[in-house]
Parts: structure tokens; sequence; C-alpha cells
């Protein structure tokens, strides 16, 4: 390892060192791992920054940039049109039209669902709609308790959390499942109660597969005029999942070789719409990448030759091999 007097101090002096001899391989991935870290840290208190005063624009224009979803881009850019119509017909001293925006997400994981939730509070952050735009994630486990009254009382921590902003629920239908003496209607309950209760200040998004949540609703009449906005996220592509592919290798500093990205193609193609509906669609691309990423580690550290910035960054076809096993 390089002396405590003389240590590289960003990702391109170590590429640098490397390319000199005066680093070997395992020892540049060694310093780079420690590098990450604190620039992780960095970039996250950036990104919370960032999202104090942004606008709508800024929060679209990432939403835009996301990987298909063209009818989910379409409905939120319209709820946006609204809100601002909306503002513009209170200051004209027009009669304001008051909707109800808890949304329901139908969609196998892996297809931008949290994603789109998280933005669509920093959205109505941006709009004044909600006060603070954060998100609360929460399942089952969170909501549901052991006895009479702690589900109830579970059930309103959660939503005190998540007051101001949105209260994600993934795999919602769980709630539903126990039957009428489980305690998850009681947590139903609690959360039918506050969303009156805190109209203006709560959005609730209750997310799962298709199949489950068009059961889930109708389990409950109620629950169907209380969520009007249910939007559909489907599988991506072969050629989208490539497309996923190569934002996500450019965010870690790294490039499919031409092989890998036509042998990537050819592999998700051939497989489309025979993938498990729990395979993860964007999850599945990056855990291909994940395998790769160390493949590619144990086959430039084998090599005992110094490595050029090219070698460090490029994955070949053969680091993705055996990836889906």
């Amino acid at each position: 390892m390089a002396s405590r007097e003389m240590t590289p101090s960003s990702f391109e002096e170590v590429f640098h060192w490397v390319e000199q001899g005066r680093l070997a391989p395992h020892e540049a991935l060694e310093w780079m791992a420690r590098l990450a870290k604190p620039a992780e840290i960095s970039s996250a208190r950036r990104e919370r920054s960032d999202h104090l005063e942004e606008s709508p624009e800024a929060v679209l224009a990432e939403l835009d940039r996301m990987v298909g979803l063209y009818e989910i881009k379409r409905v939120v850019h319209d709820i946006r049109a609204f809100v601002e119509v909306q503002s513009l017909r209170k200051e004209a001293g027009l009669a304001v039209n008051q909707q109800s925006w808890h949304m329901i997400f139908s969609g196998a994981p892996g297809t931008g669902k949290t994603t789109v939730a998280r933005l669509i509070g920093r959205l109505f952050k941006a709009l004044d709609v909600l006060p603070k735009g954060h998100m609360i994630e929460a399942e089952r486990a969170d909501l549901v308790g052991e006895y009479i009254g702690h589900t109830a009382q579970k059930t309103r921590e959660v939503i005190k959390r998540a007051l101001g902003g949105v209260l994600f629920i993934d795999e919602a239908y769980s709630l539903a499942r126990g039957g009428e003496k489980d305690f998850g209607k009681e947590a139903i309950d609690t959360l039918v109660a506050a969303m009156e209760n805190y109209r203006e200040e709560l959005l609730v998004i209750l997310a799962g597969y298709p199949d489950e949540m068009a059961w889930f609703l109708n389990t409950n009449p109620g629950l169907m005029s209380r969520f009007p906005i249910r939007l559909e996220f489907k599988d991506y592509s072969a050629i989208d999942m490539v497309h996923i592919a190569r934002r996500m290798v450019r965010e870690r500093d790294y490039i499919l070789s031409q092989d890998a990205e036509q042998g990537l193609l050819t592999l998700l193609s051939e497989n489309e719409g025979y993938w498990h509906k729990n395979a993860g669609n964007a999850r599945m691309v990056r855990n291909l990448l994940e395998h790769a990423m160390r493949r590619q580690a144990v086959r430039l550290v084998g090599r005992n030759i110094p490595l050029s910035r090219h070698d460090l960054m490029t994955l070949t076809w053969s680091d993705f091999e055996g990836g889906l096993d």
C-alpha cells in the first residue's frame, strides 16, 4: 500500500498511479473503495440541499430522464398543470376545484414505483401542495401490531412521521390478507381516517403487484373512491433495460464494451416475457452489473500488469457470463 505521506486523493490520481506502476490493481481497488465513501456522503448532502428550494421544472426534468414510464410521466405532467391552473384561478377569484391525490401504484419490483413516489413528493413540495414533500416508506410489519389497540398506535406513529409528505406503503395488499379478524383491517381503518383528517398534509401511495392490488381494492369498496389516481408500472422491455444498464454503468464510472452491450441485449431479448415476476426489472439489471463488476475485478487482478484507465472502466461480455445463475 502507498505510504501515509503519499496517498491518492481522487479517482483520477488512483488511475494515474496504476498507469505509472505505483499501485498494484488490488491496491487501486482498496483506495477506490476508501475514496468512494466520503464522495457518497458529500453527494447525499448536496442532494438534500438541492431539494430544499427546487422548482417543479427541475423535478419533472428528473422524472423525464427516467427510462420508459411514458404514461406515468404524462399523468404527472397533467397533475402539475392542474395544480398550477387552480392556483391561477384562485388568484383570479374563481372557484378552486379541490382534488384528492392519493394514488395506487401497481407493477412488479424494479419498475420505478418507489423512485416516482419520491419525485411526486418533491413535486408537490415545489408546487406548495405539501409542506415538506419527504417520503416515509412502510410495509405491513411497520403498521400491524400484535394485540388489540397496538395496530392503531403503530399506524398513527407512522402517519405522524409522514405528515407534510408522502406515506408509501409497499405490498399494501398484505394488510387485508388475514381477513376480518386480522389486525391488518385495523391498520386500514386507521389509515383511511388519517386520509380524511389530514387531507392537506398527507399523500398516501399504496403499491404492489397488479393482480394483488386489484384484489385488495375489492376487499374494501371504500378504498376505491379514496384512491382516484391509479398508475400501472409496466415491465421494462429488453431495450429499456439496456438503456438502464448504460445509465447505471455511467453513474459508476464504468463503460460497456460493444460485445457486452450486444450480449446483454440478446440475453434480455431472448428471455423477454419469461422472467419470474420477482426478477426485478431494473433491480435485475443492477444485479447483473454488480456481478460483472466483481468478475471484472477478478479478471484484472489476475493479469498482474499495469492497468490503464480504460481497463479499469470497461466491462466485457465475459464479465457478465453466469450472472443470471
